[in-house]
């Protein structure tokens, strides 16, 4: 009854800033150009797509297929440039909507256990990783909506809904498609863990088998997914020998990795992945030891209190022994620990890593925080949620100031007067790529730069480079940033 009604006090406010910072995000989205690299990289991936209608393999660039991921978030920018228009917006929206899908899922499980919705959701939105992932074009939306999916339906159809057990398979196979078997590892140490802890070692086994759909579940992961992974390996053999070879274990032992076709390795401290987690999941993360003394306090005095109850006349030795029995977390606060502690586990051990990896941590930071604080007053809650959304429009400022023309090509390609050829001297980021359509083409040496010169063309080189070259003395300067410049040559 307090949980209702401190629910019913708090609701319009929770619901405020719940569709404020939503609709922050999303007019966001418009509102600064694809950076390099990532989210311009998969950008010009998901042009490309669109462009050549190859649907099957995504492109590195005219012709050179990606092996390093499968392609659902290409599927989910493509889909939008054909459905609407090529820009920025368009590019993020699906992602955006991902993001939505998965504040419907965390939603649907803190309800089972009478956590409330809107604050559930309204913490996940303002944790950081996610709010800023959250309309990002990149793959670990999807990968963070797999994971999420298959950790629900498991634990519901652990609950006893059978059904939702398919619906686990399903979140693996999207997990698979966007990101690749890191899914079902993940997935795998969170579930193991859990079972381990909450069931037995010996008792799990057979409990697995009667709660979960495992031959039907896995035959629809298999129908969902090896199509298409055999129809990618036939259309460029060698895609099966780098992906799963490759990028899931010669990437993970090996950060200086040499067979890595598509850029450097970010070689990190090992155990990195756990500072990457307290700082990219602020606020929240600062009140994660706060809330498990919460829960533990809440649970073992519930606990003791239904024990005193049922037998009134306990002795004081019986009393101390049964409070020692009673002690720890119960099964939910459980599996989201393993849940959240699962991809920072698998990192652990790897070097190659990005903040962005700890992002299928934060449904269960969420639900952990709204599950520790259920029956208590949000509203300084609501108040730090505050700061997340209005970061981002500080940000947003900071970028449109001029900061965004150092980290996209953007504005300097925008720079030009004549519709002539784009060349890049030596080095060529992506964003140049989708910016120019493709058309921006990278020159290597200088005998193709004398070729250049019996016709009017531009040319982007660094600021490093043009110090050190000395063929581009009959150049014009056109515009530039503070590492580059564009610069008009051939013209008489």
């Amino acid at each position: 009854m307090k949980s209702k009604l401190l629910s019913a006090q708090y609701y319009p406010h929770i619901l405020m800033l719940l569709v404020s910072a939503l609709l922050i995000r999303l007019v966001s989205l418009a509102l600064y150009p694809l950076m390099d690299t990532t989210e311009a990289r998969y950008g010009e991936m998901a042009r490309l797509m669109s462009e050549t209608g190859n649907w099957l393999t995504p492109q590195f660039d005219y012709g050179i297929p990606f092996w390093g991921k499968p392609p659902l978030q290409n599927w989910l920018s493509a889909s939008f440039i054909e459905l609407f228009a090529n820009n920025e917006f368009f590019l993020r929206l699906p992602h955006f909507l991902v993001g939505l899908l998965v504040l419907c899922l965390v939603v649907k499980l803190a309800k089972k256990f009478a956590i409330n919705g809107l604050t559930v959701a309204t913490i996940l939105t303002t944790t950081t990783v996610f709010y800023v992932c959250m309309g990002t074009v990149m793959t670990d939306m999807g990968l963070l909506l797999g994971l999420t999916l298959a950790l629900v339906g498991f634990y519901l159809a652990w609950q006893g809904q059978y059904l939702w057990g398919y619906a686990g398979f399903v979140g693996l196979a999207i997990g698979l498609m966007a990101k690749g078997p890191v899914a079902v590892a993940i997935f795998g140490i969170a579930t193991y863990l859990w079972m381990v802890w909450a069931v037995g070692p010996v008792k799990m086994w057979r409990q697995l088998w009667l709660r979960v759909p495992l031959l039907s579940g896995l035959l629809l992961l298999l129908a969902l997914t090896l199509p298409w992974y055999v129809m990618a390996e036939q259309a460029t053999p060698g895609f099966i020998q780098y992906f799963i070879v490759g990028e899931h274990w010669s990437r993970f032992v090996d950060s200086g990795w040499e067979g890595d076709l598509y850029g450097t390795a970010h070689d990190e401290v090992r155990g990195t992945i756990w500072i990457y987690f307290a700082v990219a999941c602020v606020p929240w993360s600062i009140f994660i030891p706060r809330g498990l003394y919460r829960i533990y306090q809440n649970i073992n005095s519930t606990k003791v209190a239904y024990a005193k109850a049922a037998c009134a006349t306990v002795t004081f030795a019986e009393e101390e022994q049964e409070d020692g029995e009673n002690k720890g977390f119960d099964d939910f606060t459980k599996f989201l620990l393993c849940w959240m502690a699962a991809p920072l586990i698998l990192f652990t051990f790897a070097g190659n890593i990005l903040p962005a990896y700890v992002l299928p941590a934060s449904p269960a930071l969420a639900l952990l925080i709204a599950y520790a604080w259920r029956n208590a007053s949000i509203n300084r809650f609501m108040i730090i949620a505050n700061s997340i959304p209005l970061l981002l429009v500080i940000a947003l400022v900071v970028l449109n100031s001029g900061v965004s023309k150092d980290k996209s090509d953007k504005w300097l390609l925008s720079q030009r007067v004549y519709d002539l050829p784009v060349y890049y001297w030596l080095k060529q980021p992506f964003s140049s790529r989708y910016y120019s359509e493709g058309k921006a083409v990278i020159v290597n040496d200088e005998q193709q730069l004398d070729q250049l010169n019996q016709q009017p063309y531009y040319i982007v080189v660094s600021k490093h480079q043009l110090t050190e070259q000395g063929s581009f003395g009959s150049c014009y300067l056109e515009s530039e940033t503070r590492s580059k410049v564009l610069m008009l040559c051939g013209e008489n």
